[in-house]
Parts: C-alpha cells; structure tokens; sequence
C-alpha cells in the first residue's frame, strides 16, 4: 500500500467512525448474543489472497457491530464511562501513523519528552505537590491502565520495604492494606507479584462509613510489625469502584508513616475531577503519600488506554523493575540525564502514548476538560434528588460525583428489596436504550447509575430516570398483587 492508496482508504475508514458515531444513539446498548455466535459468522480459515477494505467494514457492520456493546453510547451508564472522544481517536492516528517504539528515550525522545511535558503539567492542573514532578524528584508516566499502575506502585514498594528482593524474592512476611471496597486489581498485583492471597489484609471501614478507617489501619500495622511481619503497601482509594466511597488520605499516610509504608492512592475514575478546584477536596493528603493514580482513560475523553501515575521518588520505579542487557545499552541512557519509560512498567514496549491526550488537552483545553466533568456532577445531583422523592426508591449509598447507588423498596424486607431491585435493572437493560450494572452495598443488592459517557446529555439522563422510575413501579405493583395487597 503505497501513501496514495493509505488515504482513500483511511478516508473511508474516518467516514465509518463517523457514521457510527452519528447514529450510535439509534442502536441498542447491547444486543443479546449468544456466546460463540460471532464466531459463527465468521471463516475459521485465513484468506489466502489480499482482501478489498471494502470487505472488511462490510464485515465489521455485519458481525462486529450487532455483538458490540456500544461504550460510547449516550445511554451507557454501566461500570464506568470510557470516554473515547473524537478528539482522541485523532491522536491515536497520529501515533500510529508515526509508529514509534518509545521504549527508551533513545528510541524516540519525542515519545518521552512529550509524556514528561504532559504528566508535570497535568500535575499542576490537579493540584498535585510539585515532588511528583520531574523538577521537584518524582514523575509520571501513562500505563495502560490503573491495574498495572497498581502492580508497578507494588513492586517499587516491596522493593523499598524488602532489600535484596530482586535476588531472593518474597519470603511471607510482607503485607498489603486494603479494604472491601478496594478495586480487585490490588487483590491481582498481590498474586502476580508473588506475594499470596495471606499477604492481603482488609481494613475495617469507618463506623458508618464504607471509607478506610484509619484507626484499624494503624491497629493492623502495629499488630503485624509485633509479629515480626513486614508492611508493603497499603492502597487508599478516591472514588471507589463499588459506590464511589473516598478513603481518608491524609490519616491513613500518617498512620502508614509510622512503619516506613508505601502509601499508593488509585483515584483511576475520581482523580480527574480535582482538575474542577471546588472539587479538589478530593485529593486532601496526596501530598503525603508516595504513589498516586487516576484514569484519564475513564472520564477525561481519552481512549483506553491511558492511566496516569505519579511517583514520588523517580528512582523508586527503576530500581525496582530495570534490568538491562547489552542490546539495550546506549550513552543517553547511561549517562543518567534521561528518562527510560521501559523502566517505569512492566513490559519492555511501548507506544506513543501520550499522543491521544496531547491532541484532547489541545482540542478540548482544560476549561473543556472540567465542563465536561461538572456538567455529569450537576446531572448526577439532580437524579439524586429524585431517588430522595421518590417513593419507592431509594440510595444505597452517598452519591458520589457522577456515581449513584440505587435499590428498588417494595416494605416487603431487605429480600424482597433485592430481589425487585435486581428485576427492575434486568428490565431496563432489556429495554436496550440505556446499559445499567450493579454492585452490592453491605451485603445488599444495588443498581449503579454511573453517569459520564462523552455523549450524555440531561435529556438522556431523564429518559433513564422516567425508565427507572415506571419499571420500579411496576416491579412494586406485581409485588403487591402477588401478595394480596394491590388496589386493583
């Protein structure tokens, strides 16, 4: 393919995006498919022969589309938002057109710089303490995601916490403070890095609360260093993936401090929001720990992947994760006045990165950028207080942001509310005009409405809501006549 052919095709590929875009609203959130039916539709053999392009899309709109799940729907209020904006997708072009391996400076110095430029300066814009930069001694980098932020973050811990780690490995005494509510991804870094399922300790949340109490935190450091056992990491969470709930930051590192703990915070969803300063609240106490994560891959209109991560110490991830064989030895890198990313992640590779949110920085501006994130709070507010009014509905949980927690009431009991609950958020998705999930809320079933795909607007926030509201209703209505209590 010669560049002449590259761009009658790449332009008919910008129009599919385009017209799939347009029209996403008109589909279903989710098809019902059923599992192996895509691999039904397709040949099980590779094609000798080059295949027209043409063929390809028509493909993608025969079998691809009908078995999506459309993320970028603005009836998408399931798990959390993934905000591929347009403005996105161009800078994943453009990194891909460019094709750079940026795995050492060397190999792309652009690729780098440019992530170093960007992490310092969103730094500043979130409100971050300047030590996470490069000119105060720490840094960023973007990961793939929050998971693997939350590994690295581990192992640059389990480092600083266990000399001579690299050589010998674990030997069982290391812990790691978690709480309930805590996303399964520290649960995973736990395993992969070793460790065992006995090295995690649950933290009691808060009286009241379903936040991190820094009380039982202090308790369990204390009681495991009398048992001669070694405290790793501890993982505070803004924004929490179950309700949205906000560990208390700043207790919490102080009473990790104590022991020497590596204190990580994973805000993968909420963390962007401290770009809003009456939001920054947020962030109380970041300054005191030593890792900090959030996704702008989430709410802030970049496509996956792109998880931002601030170390405090910029030699802490190195050290733990660098081995260099000849093949990857060069002056820049040698001579200390460089970053080398392939240190600061677990793969060796890495794209361009950066690219995607350099082009959404530049077309949306940081005043786009908190719009966009104020204008789902304001809506997540006001379906808030229509749960309050409601009747038969009520919050799970405090709402949090964007994030809502909702269970049916029926005054049947906590079973029949669960039980309703559920039926009404299985209705609803039938529906296909909007996608709902759920979480559970102290052993109790709720809907997450979680508002902040890159196309919701308040009208199809009140479609949600009418939906809601008549199949809860409904729910209720069958419930009563079934036991005798309906007015006919």
């Amino acid at each position: 393919m010669d560049p002449e052919e590259f761009r009658r095709l790449a332009h008919a590929a910008v129009d599919w995006i385009a017209d799939y875009r347009a029209g996403i609203g008109e589909l279903p959130v989710r098809r019902d498919v059923e599992p192996g039916w895509v691999r039904a539709q397709l040949p099980a053999h590779l094609p000798e022969r080059p295949q027209p392009f043409e063929a390809l899309l028509a493909e993608i709109d025969r079998v691809v589309v009908p078995a999506s799940t459309h993320w970028q729907h603005p009836g998408f209020f399931g798990y959390f938002p993934a905000n591929a904006s347009l403005h996105s997708l161009l800078g994943d072009m453009l990194s891909g057109g460019l094709g750079a391996q940026g795995m050492l400076w060397s190999t792309s110095p652009a690729a780098t710089e440019v992530e170093q430029v960007l992490l310092d300066a969103f730094a500043g814009a979130l409100g971050l303490d300047p030590a996470f930069t490069f000119g105060g001694g720490g840094g960023g980098s973007i990961q793939d995601s929050a998971s693997s932020a939350a590994l690295v973050a581990l192992l640059a811990a389990l480092h600083r916490a266990v000399p001579g780690w690299r050589e010998r490995g674990v030997d069982g005494t290391e812990r790691v403070y978690v709480t309930a509510e805590t996303h399964s991804s520290l649960a995973k870094a736990v395993r992969v890095a070793g460790l065992g399922a006995r090295a995690l300790r649950v933290v009691d949340p808060a009286p009241g609360s379903l936040a991190m109490d820094p009380a039982a935190l202090a308790t369990a450091l204390r009681a495991d260093v009398e048992a001669g056992l070694r405290p790793v990491l501890v993982c505070a969470t803004v924004g929490t993936t179950g309700t949205g709930a906000v560990d208390p930051v700043r207790e919490i590192a102080l009473a990790a401090r104590e022991h020497g703990t590596w204190v990580h915070v994973d805000a993968a969803w909420a963390g962007v929001a401290a770009l809003c300063p009456e939001l920054r609240w947020l962030l109380d106490g970041v300054d005191l720990v030593d890792s900090f994560c959030t996704d702008t891959h989430k709410w802030l209109l970049t496509a996956f992947d792109a998880s931002l991560l601030w170390v405090r110490d910029a030699a802490a991830l190195p050290a733990a994760l660098s081995i260099t064989p000849e093949y990857l030895r060069n002056a820049a890198s040698e001579s200390g006045d460089v970053v080398d990313y392939r240190d600061w992640q677990v793969p060796l590779g890495r794209r361009f990165r950066a690219f995607k949110l350099w082009a959404v920085v530049h077309g949306f501006g940081l005043e786009g950028l908190r719009a966009h994130i104020r204008t789902h709070v304001e809506l997540a507010a006001a379906f808030a207080d229509r749960v309050r009014a409601e009747p038969g509905l009520a919050l799970a949980a405090p709402p949090s942001l964007a994030l809502l927690c909702v269970r049916v009431v029926t005054g049947a009991g906590a079973e029949a509310d669960d039980a309703a609950t559920r039926t009404v958020l299985e209705r609803v998705n039938a529906a296909g005009a909007e996608l709902l999930t759920h979480t559970t809320v102290e052993g109790r079933y709720a809907i997450r409405v979680a508002i902040g795909s890159v196309a919701t607007e308040a009208e199809h926030v009140a479609a949600l809501w009418e939906r809601l509201r008549a199949e809860a209703s409904a729910v209720r209505d069958s419930s009563d006549h079934a036991a005798g209590t309906g007015h006919g």
